[in-house]
């Protein structure tokens, strides 16, 4: 049903209050009007529809992870740059692995002419991310592992470097990795000692390298599960270049994210904007959801950021790309985060 005073309700003559306002002011001449009378009229015309999107236009940044591409199997990186780009993109959040274009085997040549090339096609690199830290935790039992861990962070930022990019997400520790039959749990004391000792190691080279090594926050790993534990992880190190990349997916099955942004503060250089339901049982990486299906509380979230004057990217990240019209994730994501960021009211 239409409710009469609203701009798109239907009129007896089968247009909206919209139409026959605009045909009322172009048939009168605006001259003819007060300035009170265009100043109403106009607002009238303008009224945000919550249906659509957020009444309020927020100043971020849009990105999306690579992972929700259906990169390299179906799409180039190229590909998937341009499409982020023609989707209405500003960044694109990119993926280090062990054979991939960008890998320990690719070079600071390779890494330059992936910047040339998002520059060429006029996007930006929001940020580099890999999955290298759960087969080599930072924290694992394995002093082989650990080691090895430590030497891919350490090139993962440098490829950030190289890259001409600040953010680097790295996931501090584990004390359980359930979706790995490979893991030892590591108690949580050695857990956040042996994260510290690594960690510490690292920044030194991000500050060399003018990078910024950003902890995020998962659930799934059993550290630092309040933002009390991960702002004092964060404050401990000591560097300007150890902050946090917040994930509000990752804490949504117990928590809300609208909480701990405040909480966190500046210490935020990135986020991660990754929809969850509360209406499921599944706690796996199946839970998340494409954006606006589930159960966040977006407008809270936008509006504790921007009290924050966070203007950096919301990158959103999903791991399973569409099996069939893939481009259609890319569009919808970037739709339902302009309806997020108000630049559809």
């Amino acid at each position: 049903m239409n409710h009469l005073n609203s701009p798109s309700a239907v009129t007896p003559f089968g247009l909206n209050r919209r139409e026959v306002l605009k045909a009322a002011l172009a048939g009168a001449g605006l001259s003819a009007l007060s300035p009170g009378a265009v100043q109403g009229a106009e607002a009238i015309v303008r009224a945000p529809d919550l249906r659509r999107g957020s009444p309020k236009r927020y100043e971020m940044k849009k990105s999306i992870n690579l992972w929700a591409f259906p990169y390299p199997d179906r799409m180039t990186l190229r590909e998937c740059l341009q499409l982020a780009k023609d989707a209405g993109f500003d960044g694109i959040e990119l993926n280090y692995d062990l054979d991939n274009d960008l890998s320990p085997k690719s070079t600071a040549r390779d890494y330059t002419a992936i910047r040339k090339m998002a520059d060429s096609i006029g996007i930006e690199i929001s940020g580099l991310c890999s999955f290298l830290f759960w087969p080599y935790p930072l924290t694992s039992n394995d002093p082989v592992k650990r080691a090895r861990g430590l030497e891919l962070a350490g090139q993962i930022a440098q490829a950030a470097h190289d890259l001409g990019i600040e953010n680097v997400l790295v996931v501090p520790g584990a004390v359980h990795i359930p979706w790995r039959t490979d893991h030892e749990p590591v108690p949580n004391d050695v857990c956040e000692r042996r994260a510290k000792e690594a960690v510490g190691q690292l920044a030194a080279q991000a500050e060399k390298l003018k990078v910024s090594l950003n902890m995020e926050n998962i659930f799934f790993n059993g550290f630092l599960m309040t933002p009390m534990e991960m702002n004092a992880f964060v404050d401990s190190l000591g560097s300007e270049h150890v902050r946090i990349h917040f994930d509000t997916g990752n804490i949504s099955m117990f928590q809300h994210a609208e909480h701990w942004v405040p909480i966190l503060g500046r210490r935020t250089k990135n986020i991660h904007l990754k929809e969850f339901t509360k209406k499921g049982t599944d706690f796996s990486l199946e839970t998340f959801r494409p954006l606006l299906d589930g159960t966040t509380n977006w407008p809270a979230v936008t509006e504790e950021l921007d009290k924050l004057g966070y203007r950096g990217f919301l990158t959103f990240e999903y791991f399973h790309p569409y099996p069939h019209y893939p481009e259609a994730l890319v569009w919808q994501t970037s739709d339902s985060l302009d309806r997020i960021l108000g630049r559809k009211s």
